[in-house]
C-alpha cells in the first residue's frame, strides 16, 4: 500500500509519483504537490495560514468566524389590521361594564383566616 502523503504548503493530498521533496539543513522535510506550493513556502516564505488559497487558510478562518458571535436578526414588524369604533369584539364590552368581583372575595378570605387564628 502506498503511503498518503500531504502537501506542507496547501494541504492538498500528493499522487503517488508526483510533487516535490525539500529536504532543509536542520534535517526537516517538505513534501510539495506543485512548484506553486514549493516557490511560495521556500522561495517567497510565506505563511500557509496567511495564503487564501490553503486549506490551512479555510480552517484557520472557520476558527475566527466561530469565535465571533453571531449577530442577532431584528425582528420583523407584524402586519396588524387596525380594527374601527364599529368592530370592536363583544368580550370587550363585557369587561367595560364593570369591575369583577374577585378582589372582595379575595379579602373575605383573608379577613376569615385573621379570625380563626384569633379564636385559637
Amino acid at each position: 500500500m502506498v503511503e498518503r502523503r500531504v502537501c506542507t504548503f496547501c494541504g492538498n493530498e500528493i499522487e503517488p509519483g508526483t510533487g516535490r521533496m525539500y529536504v532543509k539543513k536542520d534535517g526537516v522535510t517538505y513534501q510539495f504537490c506543485t512548484s506553486k506550493c514549493f516557490k511560495n513556502m521556500v522561495e517567497l516564505k510565506r505563511v500557509p495560514r496567511r495564503t487564501t488559497w490553503t486549506s490551512w487558510y479555510a480552517r484557520e478562518k472557520q476558527v475566527r468566524l466561530k469565535g465571533a458571535a453571531p449577530e442577532p436578526e431584528p425582528k420583523k414588524a407584524r402586519k396588524v389590521r387596525k380594527r374601527t369604533t364599529s368592530e370592536k369584539p363583544e368580550t370587550a364590552e363585557a369587561e367595560e361594564e364593570g369591575p369583577k368581583p374577585t378582589a372582595a372575595v379575595g379579602s373575605e378570605i383573608s379577613d376569615e383566616s385573621e379570625a380563626d387564628k384569633g379564636d385559637e
